[in-house]
């Protein structure tokens, strides 16, 4: 009988939230590909016109799923939709499922959430905190129950900056039970009127519902065998199931996405804060064995002690700031640029912010207006100054993060990291100690160009964006010159007309 990990989760029943974003999905693909896992029931919602049969069935044709389709074409025959959602105060979960959950799951990974930082306060209470109190009602029903893993995220914790790997529930203005409370008792609108008091030194709504989650947890979770597990910012994949894969386009991704395009020139950011990135697959691998060993957990303690927290970001003997974040962002940008840039890739950060919008005035704003110009000129439509000022109200939302720097102490991640075998650290590696930066960037950027800027990886295609990119760089230099020829004549028109008046 195998042991350790993967004997763990051979002819188990997994249930699974959160299946489409980002993370579940590579939790899917490598529990499908590295063990024998009998059923994955996956709460699942229909979407943009898609049911819930037809957004499974797209899968077949993503990048993430090809390795494990062509080593187990039978492999999605293990998934079996469960229609929910985390909006709704039931989930949305019929009795049928219900009964076949509580019947036959001994697994659940918690993951479903909103990670938009600027939900309205009801919407990211209904996903992130109530949903959690249902879950955790849900799974006591269970009678097979052997681990539940809630994802909750490094941030939850972010009005402090050393953040241990324990719970806060001292820094919530009240606590989760009164705040769900208030949320069924008082309209929509006067929650989120109330978002401000609610929050306290909380930065968004994101943060601080998912530390409500945790609150949920400790209080409700009882005798549940439990852990959470607190990813840092999760960025594409590192090696598995495929180097550079990414479906999104948000946070730091977004930004280098930006320059690589040529329209970010000038960010506010912290360039001596740390960079607290993650890769995705780094992600599913601790998610996987950090159940495991709750699991294990369990079997030694009757009564399960409070739930452990596993948490996964740099550490400090390979820790990453937000300037070397930039540098690698920019120094691939002559080695496979994107075909689609409009200007010379460059980034200027600033720490103040008056200077950030003043210089995003001339860096963005005014080449923005000349450019939507040019396209009404050619009977095209106008875009980037829309753009620009999405890029600025995002730029707004992120402030806290870009500026700010946090510790994270991942000693129980650590402790993980030790207890595996050498077979299990290498089919599940997640040691942030030995991650090669450079390496990893190299990886992702091409995988931002392949599966965000659909460009093909090519000889050709990146010949073509290397040939736009020199143009541009030669366009770039020559306006910077005519600029600098321009300033030095009205300097010198300036002091002549001072000397005549003198």
């Amino acid at each position: 009988m195998e042991s350790g990990i993967k004997g763990f989760y051979k002819e188990k029943v997994v249930f699974l939230t959160g299946a489409t974003g980002f993370l579940g999905k590579v939790i899917i693909e490598k529990l499908l590909r590295s063990t024998d896992v009998k059923r994955i029931y996956i709460m699942i919602r229909s979407k943009r016109g898609k049911n819930i049969q037809e957004r499974i069935q797209s899968w077949q044709t993503e990048p993430l799923f090809e390795v494990l389709l062509k080593s187990r074409p039978e492999a999605f025959e293990r998934l079996m939709p469960i229609p929910g959602d985390c909006l709704y105060p039931d989930l949305d979960i019929s009795d049928t499922d219900r009964r076949l959950l509580a019947s036959e799951v001994q697994i659940v990974l918690h993951g479903a959430a909103t990670v938009r930082f600027n939900e309205p306060l009801h919407v990211a209470l209904a996903i992130n905190t109530r949903a959690t109190r249902l879950m955790v009602q849900l799974a006591k029903q269970m009678r097979h129950l052997e681990a539940f893993l809630h994802i909750s995220t490094a941030f939850s914790n972010c009005v402090i900056e050393h953040i241990e790997e324990k719970l806060y529930p001292e820094h919530l203005t009240c606590s989760s039970e009164k705040v769900l409370e208030m949320c069924d008792q008082l309209s929509e609108e006067l929650m989120n009127d109330m978002t401000p008091a609610l929050l306290g030194s909380y930065p968004n709504t994101y943060t601080y519902t998912k530390a409500l989650a945790e609150d949920v947890i400790l209080r409700e979770a009882g005798d549940l065998p439990l852990s959470i597990f607190r990813p840092a910012v999760i960025m594409a994949s590192h090696k598995e199931p495929v180097a550079g894969w990414i479906d999104n386009l948000y946070g730091p991704i977004a930004l280098i996405y930006g320059v690589a395009l040529g329209v970010l020139r000038v960010a506010s950011l912290n360039t001596e804060a740390f960079a607290n990135l993650v890769p995705v697959d780094y992600c599913a691998n601790v998610a996987l064995a950090s159940t495991w060993q709750t699991s294990k957990n369990r079997v030694r303690h009757e009564k399960m002690p409070r739930p452990i927290v596993y948490t996964l970001a740099p550490t400090e003997q390979n820790a990453l700031t937000n300037r070397d974040f930039i540098n690698y962002g920019v120094s691939f940008r002559s080695q496979f640029p994107l075909t689609k840039m409009i200007w010379y890739p460059f980034l200027h950060c600033v720490k103040t912010p008056w200077v950030y919008h003043f210089a995003a005035f001339f860096y963005h704003i005014l080449p923005g207006h000349v450019f939507d110009l040019v396209l009404r000129l050619t009977g095209r439509k106008p875009r980037l100054v829309k753009v620009y000022r999405k890029i600025h109200k995002n730029m707004d939302i992120l402030q806290p993060f870009l500026h700010r720097a946090w510790h994270f102490e991942t000693k129980n991640t650590d402790r993980l990291l030790e207890l595996m075998s050498a077979e299990e650290r290498r089919v599940y590696y997640f040691d942030m100690k030995g991650l090669d930066w450079n390496d990893y960037f190299r990886h992702a950027l091409l995988g931002m160009r392949l599966y965000l800027g659909k460009e093909a990886p090519t000889s050709e295609s990146i010949e073509k964006g290397l040939r736009l990119f020199e143009r541009l760089k030669m366009l770039h230099y020559s306006l910077q010159v005519a600029l600098c020829c321009v300033a030095g004549l009205l300097l010198w028109w300036l002091l002549k007309i001072l000397v005549f008046s003198i």
